[in-house]
């Protein structure tokens, strides 16, 4: 489908933190994630805009690399590093304009017939889930579990690949161990008592 891959990404992804607001992306770059989503589910038109505007802002000159949900125009229009597709978005989605933009793409999938068709866009990275049951949102598929990731890990190759689901400190070594590049979590952070310590907690998996 693609003759040229997606730029890479510039940094290891390692912890990636997936937040609903632009203050919370903010409190992540200022906490020193690696890498930050914006999935705003909570807005539309102008008070999208801004948010997305606001969050591209505040990353744009920090080592955090930021990833807009779904919007993909408005990331675009924005200057964002990346933008982030769902399976269904694939089909929609100007994939061209937003290649041709500069902008890293990460793709969701939920089972190895869907890692192939994100792998035929020749991605940034791909995102593997659910690995465990979350709350989140409404998942399409069961839980994929650690084996089915240490598959997906091989299956990918060289492209990037982040875990995501159900994922918290007490069971992050065991996803780390499947040789994924990426942990990336929603409640693990907008749930915490102190979302700064949590991050430093999950960064220090990839120093031991």
């Amino acid at each position: 489908m693609f003759t040229n891959p997606f730029l890479p990404i510039a940094a290891p992804l390692k912890f990636y933190a997936v937040v609903p607001s632009a203050d919370w992306v903010a409190r992540m770059v200022d906490a020193g994630a690696n890498t930050v989503q914006l999935r705003n589910k909570s807005q539309i038109g102008s008070a999208l805009y801004r948010e997305i505007e606001r969050s591209v802002a505040y990353a744009k000159d920090s080592p955090t690399q930021l990833f807009i949900n779904d919007f993909w125009w408005e990331a675009v229009d924005c200057g964002a590093y990346g933008v982030h597709l769902g399976q269904e978005d694939l089909e929609s989605a100007d994939l061209v304009m937003i290649q041709s933009a500069g902008l890293r793409l990460g793709v969701s999938t939920h089972s190895s017939e869907e890692l192939a068709l994100a792998l035929s866009v020749k991605p940034s990275y791909v995102a593997c889930g659910a690995i465990f049951p979350t709350k989140t949102k409404t998942m399409p598929t069961q839980p994929q579990g650690l084996d089915k990731l240490r598959q997906y890990v091989l299956q990918a190759g060289s492209t990037p690949t982040v875990a995501i689901g159900g994922i918290d400190l007490s069971n992050a070594p065991d996803v780390l161990a499947t040789g994924v590049s990426s942990l990336a979590v929603v409640r693990a952070v907008t749930d915490a008592a102190e979302p700064e310590k949590v991050v430093k907690a999950f960064q220090a998996l990839w120093k031991e």
